[in-house]
C-alpha cells in the first residue's frame, strides 16, 4: 500500500490540521506552575450483544461486569477516597431489563452511572426522536437516567460507528443532519462521541470542550465550535467533549493516540504522558485537566483486560503517578461529572473540582453521589 493511500484511509487529512494546531497553541501557552487535578472518567461504549451474541451471551457479559468491577475498583482509590467510576453508554436498541438492572447495582453502590448509546440508520428527525424517547422511558425504569427539578430526563450521549449529525460521506449509520438541537431538544447535555480518529467522521477541531456553533441543523456541524472559556455558557445547545487524539511515540516509531482502551492496547505509562499531553481544560482553568477514554467493554476479551491485567495498570499508572497531592490530584468521574466539572469551571469556579461533580445535572436517582 502506497504511503498516500495509507494516510487516506487514516483520514489524516480531516483532523491533523486542527492537531497541529493545537499543537502549536499548546507551545505558546504559558506554563502552569503548582498542583493540577486530572479529571479522569472512562466513557464505554458498553454493548453486551457486539459481534450478533444472543441473549444469554449478552447476560453473562453483564454479568461479568457485575461480579468484576467492584473486584478491580476495591483496590483503588483517588484524591477524594473514591473508587474508579465507570460510565456506562448503553445502546438503546440492545435494551433488556435483565442487562439493566445489574448495571443499576453498581450505580447504587457508587462504581458509575449509565447513560445513552444508540445505533441508528436511515432516519429521519421524528423516527430518531421516538428512539431516544423510548431508550430513555426504558433506562428510567431502572433508576438511571438524570432528571432535572420538573422530571425531565438528562443524558449524555454517544453515536453508534461515530456518524454523529449524518458524518459519513455515504450517508450511513445516521440519516439527521439536524441531530445535535434534536439531541438537546429531548435533554442531552453533551456529547462524548469523539474522538473518532482515524474515522473519518472525526472532526478538524481537536482535543477540545466546545460549543458547536454555526448552522447547527447542517451536515456534520460539529466541525465549527467555540471553545469552552471562562466567562461563557452556552444555555441553548449540548457541550462537546473530546478525549485526547494525536500523534505519539512508541518505540522507535510512532501511532495515532485516540484514547480507545483495548485488550490489544491497553494502558502504559508512555499512554498515561500522551493523554496528559494535550492538557485538555476550560480556557481560564489550566489546573482542572479533563481526560476522557473511550472502550468497548462488553465483548469477552475487552471485559476480562479491563477487569483484569489491563484494569490494574491503568488504575495503578493513575494512583501512582497521577495522585502525589503535589503536582498532580487525580479525580475519577463519570461523564455526568466531568460535565457538571466544566461547567463550574466555566461559570469561574476555583479550588478542588470535587466539590462540584453535581453542579448542574444531579446524580441519576439510582447512583450514589
Amino acid at each position: 500500500m502506497s504511503p498516500l493511500r495509507s494516510l487516506r484511509q487514516k483520514h489524516l487529512q480531516r483532523w491533523l490540521p486542527g492537531y497541529l494546531r493545537d499543537v502549536r497553541e499548546r507551545a505558546f501557552a504559558p506554563a502552569w506552575e503548582g498542583p493540577r487535578h486530572v479529571l479522569f472518567a472512562i466513557c464505554d461504549h458498553y454493548e453486551p450483544l457486539w459481534g450478533q451474541a444472543d441473549d444469554a451471551k449478552g447476560a453473562a457479559r453483564v454479568a461479568m461486569w457485575r461480579r468484576g468491577y467492584p473486584e478491580l475498583a476495591a483496590r483503588y482509590r483517588d484524591a477524594d477516597g473514591r473508587p474508579p467510576r465507570h460510565s456506562f453508554f448503553f445502546p438503546g436498541e440492545q435494551y433488556r431489563p435483565e442487562y439493566l438492572e445489574p448495571l443499576a447495582e453498581l450505580a447504587r453502590a457508587g462504581f458509575g452511572e449509565v447513560e445513552v448509546h444508540l445505533h441508528h440508520d436511515g432516519d429521519t428527525a421524528a423516527s430518531l426522536e421516538a428512539q431516544l424517547s423510548q431508550a430513555l422511558s426504558d433506562f428510567a425504569r431502572h433508576g438511571h437516567i438524570s432528571r432535572d427539578a420538573d422530571g425531565r430526563h438528562r443524558y449524555a450521549f454517544i453515536h453508534g460507528n461515530w456518524a454523529l449529525a449524518n458524518a459519513r460521506g455515504d450517508g450511513r449509520w445516521c440519516g439527521v443532519d439536524a441531530e445535535l438541537p434534536l439531541l438537546f431538544r429531548t435533554g442531552c447535555y453533551a456529547d462524548f462521541t469523539f474522538p473518532a480518529g482515524p474515522d473519518e467522521c472525526q472532526p478538524n477541531v481537536v482535543n477540545r470542550i466546545y460549543w458547536p456553533t454555526g448552522d447547527l441543523d447542517a451536515k456534520r456541524s460539529y466541525e465549527t465550535g467555540t471553545r469552552a472559556r471562562v466567562g461563557e455558557v452556552m444555555r441553548d445547545r449540548l457541550l462537546l467533549v473530546q478525549g485526547p487524539l494525536g500523534i505519539a511515540r512508541r518505540g522507535l516509531g510512532v501511532r495515532i493516540e485516540y484514547s480507545a482502551l483495548t485488550a490489544h492496547d491497553p494502558a502504559t505509562p508512555a499512554r498515561a504522558r500522551s493523554w496528559l499531553a494535550p492538557a485538555i481544560h476550560v480556557e481560564g482553568r489550566p489546573d482542572w485537566l479533563f481526560v476522557k477514554l473511550h472502550t468497548h467493554g462488553a465483548p469477552d476479551k475487552q471485559g476480562a483486560s479491563l477487569l483484569g491485567e489491563g484494569g490494574h495498570a491503568l488504575h495503578q499508572i493513575l494512583t501512582s503517578r497521577y495522585n502525589d497531592g503535589r503536582d498532580w490530584i487525580l479525580h475519577y468521574v463519570t461523564a455526568r461529572e466531568m460535565y457538571n466539572v466544566a461547567i463550574a469551571a466555566m461559570e469561574g469556579a476555583r479550588g478542588n473540582p470535587y466539590d462540584f461533580r453535581d453542579h448542574v445535572i444531579k446524580p441519576p436517582p439510582v447512583a450514589v453521589s
